[in-house]
């Protein structure tokens, strides 16, 4: 079944001279009402930061969860400094998570594992019922919710998930933890458009260019590392 993906800090500027006294004797002090630099402006917020279908709770499982797949070391940032929890979150809110490029009228028939998932149950709700039960295996194994454990003992559970040593009613907890892995890496690798891939960091690991307009100048030539280009480069100037 094709899964339907498409593939800031805030700069504060401040006068702070006349709280340390940095103003000579003898000299009026400036006014600390007026702004440090009239050219610099702050950064605007990047407001795709927002969860259009977790709930909170839910968000901070997938957060700590993506981070453990796809965790922080000394090639790059992680799946949490890169965004992959906000991409999962807005795919879920969109087709992907409706299934709405899926056939998904019945009868149902069991598949082969060759061809992936064919139940009736929405990705969506695949993610409800997995979250839900990877918090609910933490509790009842550390007596604590999944985002509160310790890295290894998060390892371990989705280790646990990963082996179906988990055993679930409703859905296949193997089959849940293969759709997380997939959807992590989709986060760290799509274009930033869609929620992930913050400052096209996870290209950079790669050395992959992203999404460029032509290689003339270096299609000739050994490989070149190029600064990586997203979609929003394409946008005629106004």
């Amino acid at each position: 079944m094709n899964s339907g993906y498409v593939l800031g800090t805030l700069a504060v500027g401040g006068v702070i001279s006349s709280l340390f006294g940095c103003a000579k004797d003898g000299e009026d002090n400036a006014d600390s009402s007026a702004p440090a630099d009239d050219n610099k402006e702050a950064a605007a917020p990047n407001y795709n930061r927002a969860l259009m279908y977790f709930t909170q709770a839910q968000f901070r499982i997938v957060e700590a969860a993506t981070e453990r797949i796809f965790p922080e070391d000394e090639s790059g940032p992680g799946a949490k400094k890169l965004g992959v929890a906000f991409f999962i979150d807005h795919q879920l809110a969109g087709d992907w998570g409706f299934n709405g490029r899926d056939y998904m009228n019945p009868p149902f028939f069991a598949g082969e594992k060759e061809q992936g998932y064919q139940g009736r149950l929405k990705r969506r709700e695949l993610f409800d019922i997995g979250l839900r039960e990877l918090d609910n295996y933490s509790q009842t194994t550390h007596g604590k919710g999944f985002a509160e454990l310790e890295p290894d003992q998060q390892d371990a559970a989705l280790k646990a998930f990963e082996t179906e040593e988990v055993k679930l009613t409703t859905i296949s907890a193997g089959s849940f933890f293969k759709m997380l892995r997939s959807a992590t890496l989709e986060g760290v690798y799509s274009d930033p458009l869609y929620g992930g891939n913050l400052n096209m960091e996870g290209w950079r690991m790669r050395n992959y260019p992203g999404s460029q307009m032509s290689y003339l100048n270096i299609i000739e030539k050994d490989f070149t590392k190029i600064e990586p280009s997203s979609l929003q480069a394409h946008l005629a100037s106004h």
